[in-house]
C-alpha cells in the first residue's frame, strides 16, 4: 500500500490490526522461544491450535470474503496475490525454516515479545535484519 492511498481510517485499521495480531501472539505464548520449541520439537500442540485457527481465518480472508463482499471496506478491489516458486523461494523458506528451528523465533512474534520486555530477542531480530540485508545485496 502506497503512502498517499493511507487514509486516516486505513492507518487506524491498521493499527487495530496489529495490535489484535501483537496482543493474539502474546496470548498464545507464541512470543516465547522456549514454547516455540517444545512446539517444534513434537512435545507441546497448543500451538497447533493458534496456527490452524490462523490457517482458517486465512481461508476466510482468501476464499470466501470476496464471495459475499463486492469490495473490501477500506478498499477498492480485491487484488490477487501472486506467488512465484523458484530456486531463490525453497532456499529462502528452507533457511527460514533452519532459523526458526534453532532459535524459536519468528520476526512478529520476535517483534510482539519486545513489547512483552523480553529484550533477548534484539538477538534475533538483529539476525533477521542482517538476513534481509544480506538477500537484498545478493538480489541487487
Amino acid at each position: 500500500m502506497n503512502t498517499p492511498n493511507m487514509t486516516r481510517p486505513r492507518m487506524l485499521a491498521t493499527l487495530v490490526a496489529g495490535t489484535l495480531f501483537g496482543f493474539g501472539l502474546s496470548v498464545s505464548t507464541m512470543i516465547r522461544p522456549e514454547v516455540v520449541l517444545s512446539f517444534l520439537r513434537f512435545s507441546d500442540f497448543g500451538l497447533m491450535l493458534v496456527m490452524g485457527g490462523a490457517v482458517v481465518v486465512t481461508l476466510i480472508a482468501y476464499k470466501v470474503a470476496p464471495r459475499f463482499i463486492k469490495q473490501p471496506l477500506l478498499g477498492d478491489i480485491f487484488h490477487k496475490h501472486p506467488s512465484i516458486w523458484n530456486r531463490d523461494t525453497a532456499v529462502g523458506a528452507a533457511l527460514f525454516g533452519v532459523g526458526w528451528g534453532l532459535c524459536g523465533v519468528c520476526p512478529g512474534p520476535a517483534i510482539a515479545g519486545l513489547g512483552a520486555g523480553n529484550f533477548d530477542l534484539l538477538w534475533a531480530l538483529a539476525g533477521i535484519g542482517l538476513g534481509a540485508l544480506a538477500q537484498g545485496l545478493r538480489a541487487k
